[in-house]
């Protein structure tokens, strides 16, 4: 079973027990074929501006805080990471606990209770992962031991290396050394593993991987927001071979020969917004439409697409109503009850299933929603611009559906590959399995118990 005792992440996922997770739990789950809850990641950080997070636990919004403040506020939290460690534990017969960051971070140790300071409460053995892709994979895990406390450096069993390119003999002599500056023996070295590429996203360091070249039917231009959320609504896209995904970042302009602009989630729709405007997308967006050119906008991008999106209890900071894009003719109220919740839906223009989830603030109405983009559990949801070529939803996760994906590309002039996406993720799970079963001493692995 995965367990995650604290996680910083707006790609969130809704588990199978109705609360917010970190997609990695989520895929974690999928992978240990086990429903998903909320129990294993007890605390989900979801930043909302450059100093402060929206705080879940156990899957409901607990409050906000700021970085200084909330380093004050995580022993309070303590108790529901250990209460859902009991539950995730029970029965199970392993559970591999996923750190966050670094467990060197001794200016953070304090009240820690993500890594080692989890690690010690719940008395559990710890491997320490290096990442050799990023250079001084040596220096990182000699330079951890050095300077962890005589307890900390106690709890960890062993090491192993990830994203290892080339021939591992090559690397023979590092493990040697490694082992013989801090005593740990080493449980294997993995290679770059090309299939994760195939897998949902846990943060927003992978849209760095852009798609590229060829010739492509359709592309699809993206704008990287400041507060991006659930950004692996477009991995069925990628994998489409007729579509090129483009993620537009801050300074750049939004391609002239994109088909499609899709406005993603955003985890601040307000100060996104706002961000949209001073990348000047907003002119390369009203250029796209004049050229007959199709938008979507997805959750936080259904709600900029409206007239104007208001907040006044100032949840997402100031209370204030702003000028959305106008692309439809909506108003969007923010409201404190959260919809969290996974959905079967019905495709109304395609008329088909799909199915998704909702994350989301806000409340919207207008004339255009009169022309809903789908039926969400029997509720109309969404709304489509009068000439279909602008519509908006709620829903996350709608591309992952195959039939629904084809007959929208279709609309678009391109026609889409065979791909069931669902196997093509199970697939890539197995094939990272196996490959890891093979580099790893898993009897060594399995063999670790408590201190």
């Amino acid at each position: 079973m995965p367990f995650k005792p604290q996680n910083m992440s707006n790609n969130a996922a809704v588990s199978d027990d109705g609360g917010e997770i970190g997609r990695a739990q989520w895929l974690q789950a999928l992978a240990c074929g086990a429903p998903s809850s909320v129990h294993m990641n007890p605390v989900l950080l979801k930043p909302q501006s450059e100093t402060g997070s929206q705080i879940i636990v156990q899957g409901k919004v607990w409050g906000q805080a700021k970085g200084r403040d909330y380093q004050q506020l995580k022993a309070r939290l303590l108790d529901a990471v250990m209460e859902s460690w009991d539950i995730v534990r029970a029965g199970a017969d392993i559970v591999i606990v996923e750190g966050a960051g670094s467990p060197a971070e001794i200016n953070l140790r304090a009240g820690d209770i993500a890594n080692m300071g989890f690690a010690i409460k719940a008395n559990v053995p710890v491997v320490l992962v290096g990442d050799i892709d990023r250079g001084g994979v040596i220096a990182s895990i000699v330079g951890t031991h050095t300077i962890l406390s005589l307890e900390d450096r106690h709890m960890i069993a062993g090491y192993l290396i990830n994203k290892f390119r080339g021939d591992v003999s090559l690397f023979d002599d590092g493990l040697k050394s490694i082992t013989e500056f801090t005593g740990w023996p080493s449980f294997g070295v993995v290679p770059w593993l090309k299939d994760a590429s195939r897998l949902p996203a846990e943060d927003s360091v992978v849209l760095e991987r852009l798609v590229k070249g060829g010739e492509r039917a359709l592309k699809i231009a993206v704008p990287v927001l400041d507060r991006i959320a659930n950004f692996d609504d477009f991995d069925p896209l990628i994998a489409e071979p007729q579509v090129e995904v483009v993620m537009v970042k801050s300074g750049q302009r939004l391609p002239e020969d994109a088909g499609l602009v899709i406005i993603p989630g955003s985890k601040s729709t307000i100060g996104d917004l706002q961000r949209f405007r001073e990348n000047g997308w907003d002119h390369d967006l009203d250029l796209h439409r004049r050229r007959g050119g199709h938008i979507v906008g997805i959750c936080g991008g259904y709600q900029m697409l409206g007239k104007t999106v208001s907040d006044p209890e100032g949840i997402e900071g100031m209370s204030e109503t702003v000028k959305g894009l106008g692309y439809l003719d909506i108003e969007t109220v923010m409201e404190p009850e959260k919809t969290i919740r996974n959905v079967q839906a019905h495709s109304l223009p395609f008329d088909l299933p799909l199915s998704g989830y909702e994350i989301h603030l806000g409340r919207t109405t207008g004339p255009d929603c009169v022309r809903p983009a789908m039926n969400i559990e029997g509720v109309a949801d969404g709304a489509i611009s009068a000439d279909g070529k602008v519509f908006g939803t709620y829903m996350h996760g709608l591309f992952n559906s195959d039939a629904f994906r084809a007959a929208f590309l279709k609309s678009l002039g391109v026609s889409a590959s065979p791909i069931d996406y669902h196997a093509g993720v199970d697939a890539a799970l197995d094939a990272i399995a196996a490959q890891l079963e093979a580099v790893l001493d898993i009897e060594a692995l399995f063999a670790l118990k408590h201190t």
